[in-house]
């Protein structure tokens, strides 16, 4: 298995998890259970498997619960990026981290729940990673793969692994995962306060150098409550 090529992830756990509610009525979406533990726990299990030992956490909502939560982890050892005042959006808060965060490092929602397939998320990544021509490279899964999702998809993907956008009105092929691999270089110039990721792709996608990568494993959008039950049932097949 080839080596991963960073051992930081930054996870993006600030939202308010308004779909979840009512359940994050008192809880931040990271710390709602499924299959017995909390869903920032299930990622951060998986970059701990993956050999990736240290983890930035962004935190905004009901911030103190979820600080004093990853910070009882062993592995990976966590750095707090504290959004308190502001909330930042996914591309801002990464603006905000990237002092504590290594060139390259992958990020990835506090809210993932993936089934590995023969390589894990992050080798899958590092595998395919080439920092000559990628700003980013992000995992993404087929509809196939992609469990309670019913969107109609995000990226089209050429045989190099460039992509582009779904045009409006129409279907596209692959779904991100949440799951990607960064470069300082995506980030340069980036707008203050708080921005998507988004606009960072867009500039990317027009410089041809936002890549991605098939995912071989299983994926599951855990937007609602009433996609809990479905997922456990799945990770309980195994």
């Amino acid at each position: 298995m080839s080596a991963l090529v960073t051992d930081t992830a930054m996870v993006l756990a600030a939202g308010m998890g308004k779909r979840m509610r009512p359940l994050t009525a008192s809880q931040p979406k990271p710390m709602v259970r499924v299959a017995g533990k909390p869903l920032i726990d299930h990622a951060l299990d998986r970059l701990s498997a993956a050999g990736v030992t240290r983890a930035v956490v962004n935190v905004h909502y009901l911030a103190d619960a979820l600080e004093a939560h990853v910070k009882e982890r062993a592995s990976p050892a966590i750095t707090i990026s504290d959004e308190r005042e502001q909330l930042l959006e996914t591309g801002g808060g990464m603006r905000k981290a990237l002092p504590q965060l290594p060139d390259p490092f992958f990020s990835l929602n506090a809210d993932n729940i993936w089934l590995d397939g023969p390589r894990d998320a992050f080798h899958d990544l590092s595998r395919y990673w080439n920092p000559d021509v990628m700003d980013a490279l992000l995992l993404l899964v087929p509809h196939a793969r992609a469990a309670n999702f019913t969107g109609p998809g995000d990226f089209h993907m050429d045989a190099s692994g460039k992509l582009s956008r779904r045009e409006p009105g129409r279907i596209a092929p692959f779904i991100f995962t949440g799951i990607q691999l960064v470069s300082h270089r995506l980030l340069r110039d980036a707008p203050e306060g708080p921005f998507s990721t988004n606009i960072l792709w867009n500039r990317a996608i027009e410089e041809e150098r936002l890549f991605g990568a098939s995912f071989t494993g299983q994926w599951f959008e855990v937007g609602t409550p009433q996609a809990i039950g479905p997922t456990e049932e799945a990770l309980r097949r195994g």
